[in-house]
């Protein structure tokens, strides 16, 4: 029952980063085709960095736990997930508000965020390779 469990676990990951990735790129294409019909592109680097780190960054991620079942089946996988999550949750808003001139904490504590979860990718690398 556990390697049953352990297959489904390390093919769900993947899904879930994939998942997640798209949902972020429907946003930041909704987002985007928002801005060029009101033509006002002043949140452009907030939606830049949905796109990059909400899809890019997430489906490199998914990815990478494909090719790498054990990774994929480790604890810290589904750390990184929410982890890569909270990052973009903290960082667009962040940005936005940066912009805005409303503060910057978020977008700073954002960033932290990005470069942990780089941090975790990496480690994750390092202990695993890809099969």
């Amino acid at each position: 029952m556990a390697i049953v469990f352990r297959g489904e676990y390390m093919k769900a990951i993947p899904r879930l980063y994939f998942a997640t990735a798209a949902l972020f790129a429907l946003i930041g294409m909704a987002w985007g085709i928002h801005m060029s019909a009101t033509t006002d592109h002043t949140l452009a680097p907030a939606h830049g960095h949905l796109n990059l780190i909400g899809f890019v960054m997430m489906a490199v991620f998914g990815a990478y736990y494909a090719l790498a079942p054990k990774a994929a089946a480790s604890r810290l996988a589904l750390i990184h997930y929410g982890l890569s999550v909270l990052t973009v949750i903290v960082l667009v808003p962040g940005i936005v508000f940066a912009i805005n001139a409303e503060g910057e904490i978020m977008a700073k504590a954002g960033s932290v965020l990005a470069v942990l979860t780089m941090l975790v990718f990496l480690a994750t690398v390092l202990r695993n390779r890809a099969d």
